[in-house]
């Protein structure tokens, strides 16, 4: 007995003393806790979830600190972060995802994102070096699956997820190669991501970059994006309790977008989205510029909607606003012109509005179409402002159900056809569109 009780007490010494050891200090006064001397090997080969999640928790008890990684490579199934958390990956520091799939399944064909954390204040994602998903275990089945049926998302883990959380900042890292869609902050508020490299392959299905989904006050700034599916997709699929809209005040400056589907509003816009403004951003080779995308369905009100100063080389098309966006992605086509509608909304269907949209200083050249504004009949889009707004394409841009659209010193230049197409339009501005 009087053994047990001695070892008892070392082994609380000795925990006492590890934690006190293996937490370090940073600059500001804040604890550091080193993954390696949790027993991370960063090796690339060894599986380090304990280790790193055990300095997570340890980070946790702490109320407030950081866990760092030192150059390289650390094998990782799942963790999850605690509030008030800085993750600092060093240069040269790589937090890699587990190949193996099943460490990933949740359960009733659900997936765990490889970084997850709900209910949480503070918490950062900082340093030199870079977030891994190891996508390429997931893709080859996920192409696959979208050929044989168009639109058809194959499930598979994001790649950091964080719920509820408020005072998030995500800055300088490189994130890439998740199984599906890179940062989805879910009801978030007060979110930052600055300075971020967002990475996976031109034809890696669904590989969003960004995605705020019902979120607060967000501003992506200075960001660098070459991925698969939509650079940026700003979504709300259902209402927020106590807010009129769920995605508000959401801003997007300064950012570089490379392949990928563009800067995108939905297509779950049922929660609604207001406030937006993307202004100072280059897209080269996007499959689109500009997109507003829902359908009957999962539609709610889009508005007031700022874009100014957008460059745009090879992109197919420039602008797509559409409330008759078929689950797909953009090569599986938006509807170029609108079916005829058979039936009246029901009450109570989520019907798309859009409305107070602005597009200033835009200039680009497309591959194909200049664009499409594609209201439905019942739902007309609504009060769109076009200055200064300079489009080359081969083909023009198309107009349906929509009224209050103004061109001001504004041109579309096309290879072949009409620069405008319009039916049931309301356009000031245009010289003969034709209808």
């Amino acid at each position: 007995m009087h053994f047990t009780f001695h070892m008892r007490l070392a082994s609380t010494a000795t925990w006492v003393f590890l934690f006190f050891a293996i937490s370090l200090q940073a600059a500001d006064g804040s604890k550091v806790f080193d993954v390696r001397q949790f027993g991370a090997k960063g090796d690339g080969r060894t599986l380090d979830t304990a280790a790193i999640q055990k300095a997570l928790e340890a980070c946790g008890r702490a109320g407030g600190a950081t866990v760092k990684f030192s150059p390289g490579i650390y094998l990782s199934q799942p963790i999850t972060i605690r509030t008030k958390t800085t993750m600092l990956l060093e240069a040269g520091a790589t937090l890699l995802a587990s190949p193996t799939q099943s460490d990933f399944l949740k359960g009733g064909g659900d997936f765990i994102p490889f970084i997850s954390g709900k209910d949480l204040t503070d918490v950062t994602f900082t340093g030199k070096g870079t977030i891994d998903g190891n996508g390429a275990v997931w893709w080859e089945e996920a192409e696959k699956a979208r050929q044989k049926v168009s639109g058809y998302t194959l499930p598979r883990p994001n790649l950091i997820v964080l719920t509820r959380c408020k005072n998030v900042r995500l800055e300088n890292l490189t994130v890439q190669n998740s199984p599906k869609f890179h940062f989805v902050p879910t009801d978030c508020e007060g979110v930052v991501v600055s300075n971020v490299t967002i990475l996976a392959p031109e034809h890696a299905a669904n590989t969003d970059a960004i995605d705020p989904s019902a979120c607060k006050n967000v501003l992506i700034t200075k960001c660098r994006i070459d991925v698969g599916d939509d650079n940026v997709a700003i979504k709300a699929g259902k209402k927020v309790a106590g807010r009129e809209f769920a995605s508000e005040d959401i801003t997007v400056t300064d950012c570089t977008f490379l392949h990928g589907h563009g800067m995108s509003i939905g297509s779950e816009t049922a929660g609604g989205v207001r406030n937006v403004t993307v202004k100072n951003c280059t897209f080269e080779n996007t499959e689109n510029g500009i997109r507003i995308k829902s359908q009957r369905g999962k539609g709610g009100i889009v508005e007031n909607i700022s874009y100014s100063d957008l460059t745009m080389k090879n992109v197919d098309p420039a602008i797509t606003f559409t409330c008759y966006y078929m689950n797909n992605s953009a090569k599986d086509a938006v509807r170029s012109s609108p079916p005829k509608e058979t039936s009246a909304p029901s009450a109570g269907e989520k019907i798309p509005v859009y409305r107070n949209i602005r597009v200033t200083n835009l200039k680009a050249t497309c591959q194909k179409s200049a664009g499409v504004i594609l209201g439905l009949p019942n739902s007309c889009i609504s009060n769109v402002v076009f200055e200064n707004v300079i489009l080359s394409a081969n083909t023009g841009l198309t107009i349906h159900n929509a009224k209050g659209i103004q061109f001001k010193n504004s041109s579309v230049t096309v290879k072949s056809g009409p620069a405008f197409s319009a039916e049931n339009a309301e356009i000031e501005g245009l010289e003969n569109p034709q209808k």
